[in-house]
């Protein structure tokens, strides 16, 4: 595995680690590039676990040591994949934040599946809605992995599971649960998810504060073979065209005049309520 010292950051082989700190800029460019970013040694190893390609991986000299498992785990899979050592005093500069976790791996895009492959043998889904905020997004993969829900679709607006900080909140579960993103605009999309998810023999619950919203332990929620929980922004909530196209609307009980929770907490109560029973 080649290991190529760099000493000028205008090197156009550091182009996929440049400015990493831009989200608008890298929402853009990593998709449309065919890339993604997975920061740290354990998640760039889950990334590897899913099959993922790596095209280089970029580190300072001092992490090499650190790195010994991973660079002769990824020269035996894919040999050839170039290891950048850049200065650590230089790295900053590059990617726009420190470098404190060893490294940084460029990895290829996986292809994403339809709905129906991505939901096989899936009993409890997650659907979010316009989801703006990484970290959520990274929480709420987490959760999933960690909980047991079987798959996650993203609308086509949500912010991007493979986005850098995603991957890392969701220490690279956002590899080992099955998702993919929805087609189509901010009229469509979810009328077609829910079309598709209903010929699937899903009941669609949406996550909302309605008059007529069940309790999530209500046994008219729990007792469905198949469920998909739709997630919205915590600001706007889910749209109405969603919330028409939904079979039920479902909420958590709160106390101490509390109404709602962050989407990713909520999401993680809902996982639990739901598979505890099947685990």
């Amino acid at each position: 595995m080649p290991l190529v010292s760099i000493d000028r950051l205008s090197d156009p082989r550091l182009d996929p680690f440049a400015r990493l700190t831009d989200v608008a800029l890298r929402s853009r460019i990593e998709p449309d590039k065919g890339i993604f970013i997975a920061e740290t040694i354990e998640v760039i190893g889950r990334a590897l676990d899913a099959g993922c390609v790596p095209l280089s991986l970029l580190t300072a000299p001092n992490y090499l040591g650190q790195l010994e498992q991973v660079i002769r785990r990824i020269d035996q899979t894919h040999p050839g994949t170039p290891v950048f050592a850049v200065p650590h005093s230089e790295l900053r500069q590059l990617t726009g934040f420190e470098l404190t976790r060893g490294a940084l791996c460029a990895f290829r895009r996986p292809m994403l599946q339809p709905m129906e492959k991505t939901l096989e043998n899936a009993r409890v889904v997650a659907v979010l809605e316009d989801i703006r905020n990484h970290t959520n997004v990274g929480a709420i993969f987490r959760s999933a992995a960690a909980i047991g829900a079987d798959a996650v679709l993203v609308s086509p607006a949500c912010y991007d599971p493979l986005y850098r900080r995603a991957v890392r909140v969701s220490m690279g579960t956002v590899f080992q649960v099955p998702w993919t993103r929805m087609e189509g605009d901010a009229r469509t999309w979810f009328v077609n998810a829910a079309r598709t998810l209903h010929h699937l023999g899903f009941t669609i619950a949406a996550m909302a504060l309605e008059d007529d919203s069940l309790c999530l332990s209500d046994p008219r929620v729990r007792s469905q073979e198949k469920i998909a929980l739709v997630f919205g922004t915590e600001g706007y909530g889910l749209s109405p065209t969603t919330l028409e196209h939904c079979d039920m609307t479902v909420r958590i009980p709160m106390r101490r005049g509390v109404d709602s929770l962050n989407v990713a907490a909520s999401s993680a109560v809902a996982f639990w309520e739901l598979v505890r029973e099947t685990a």
